[in-house]
């Protein structure tokens, strides 16, 4: 009997991206530090591989004071020339100023809605979109979710968050479990 647990397929065998698939993709996430380091990663994903952030994650963490987007609100220019020249980050000149820009924007969502995970979760009216996918190729990139929420964050200012960044950050954060239906985190997320 074979007792090799089925993933979905874009996890590879890769051990970093293993554990992230089994881990962390598609579980709910509800706190805003997590948020936000998620969005972060998300924005500099932009054009990249997931597997390139996660082998950056530590160095992101690092740089980024733990993803403390206080913090981060307050980066100036002697800051982000220091991140600009971190060989261990993304060192995107548009990505590094657009952190800033986006913690200042989520920190702006906190004051109107209490916190940015309210605000992000009413897109999905407060509950994890289950997908029933039979191969990870079968998702979409986009969603009219993702549509709505990436339109409503540019118009708060945040940079970065296309509709297919955006989607990957729901999938990320378990707002919408992608999961194929046959990989065994597909019922436990």
């Amino acid at each position: 009997m074979n007792s090799e647990k089925v993933r979905c397929g874009w996890c590879g065998t890769d051990p970093l991206y293993v554990k992230y698939h089994d881990e962390e993709w598609g579980v709910p996430v509800k706190d805003d530090k997590t948020m936000f380091e998620f969005l972060l990663l998300e924005t500099f994903q932009a054009g990249l591989s997931w597997i390139t952030i996660l082998r950056k994650r530590e160095n992101f963490r690092k740089a980024f004071d733990d993803f403390d987007y206080k913090k981060i609100a307050k980066y100036d220019q002697s800051k982000i020339d220091l991140l600009l020249q971190n060989e261990g980050i993304i060192r995107n000149k548009l990505k590094v100023h657009s952190a800033v820009t986006n913690a200042k924007a989520f920190m702006e969502i906190q004051k109107e809605f209490g916190s940015f995970t309210e605000y992000i979760w009413s897109f999905v009216n407060h509950e994890p979109i289950k997908n029933i996918w039979q191969t990870h190729k079968d998702a979409p990139a986009t969603s009219s979710e993702s549509d709505a929420l990436s339109k409503d964050l540019k118009k708060r200012g945040f940079k970065f968050v296309g509709s297919t960044v955006v989607y990957a950050h729901m999938q990320a954060t378990g707002m919408v479990n992608d999961h194929i239906e046959s990989c065994f985190r597909y019922h436990e997320v």
